[in-house]
């Protein structure tokens, strides 16, 4: 079943709703600290790329963000943590929150994305398999879980190792 979802970027308003979703989406506050740490580091946090997803009452349901990467020495951007409050997965919040921010990410000029995470989801959305791209981490990870994504087809994706934000201490 899928609602219909507002989204937008995050406002200051929204760090305490955003941080609930990420506790009860996840089984410890790795990720919602991870997302307070990201916000406090003015190299890694870009405003309008936190996007949350509202249902028609207004209640944030949903959550993904973008912050700054590198891959190589090429600026590009990490997706995640993602999020959906538990009672309102596989309600499409979560597709329209990463959707969202792929858009607006495009939008700001950004032309790559990574994101470590599940190779069942996120292919819905362009990425695909880094490692066909010379694209790698300093840390061993499945390599299907390693996944990117070029926002505008004019660039191709450069290879290289990513390098996260230090709140990811990757």
């Amino acid at each position: 079943m899928s609602d219909i979802w507002t989204t937008r970027a995050e406002t200051p308003g929204d760090s305490t709703a955003i941080r609930e979703i990420l506790l009860a989406a996840f089984p410890t506050a790795e990720e919602a600290d991870l997302v307070d740490a990201l916000r406090a580091d003015p190299a890694a946090w870009i405003d309008g790329l936190s996007i949350v997803a509202a249902d028609g009452s207004g209640q944030l349901a949903g959550h993904a963000l973008l912050t700054r990467c590198h891959i190589g020495e090429v600026p590009a951007l990490c997706l995640g943590p993602c999020a959906v409050r538990p009672e309102r997965q596989r309600s499409g919040a979560g597709s329209a929150a990463v959707r969202a921010a792929l858009q607006a990410a495009t939008e700001a000029g950004e032309r790559y994305v990574v994101v470590l995470g599940h190779p069942t989801y996120y292919p819905r959305f362009g990425f695909t398999r880094a490692s066909a791209y010379g694209i790698e981490l300093s840390i061993d990870v499945p390599d299907e879980a390693l996944m990117a994504l070029a926002l505008d087809a004019g660039h191709s994706l450069p290879g290289g190792t990513v390098r996260y934000a230090a709140a990811f201490g990757i």
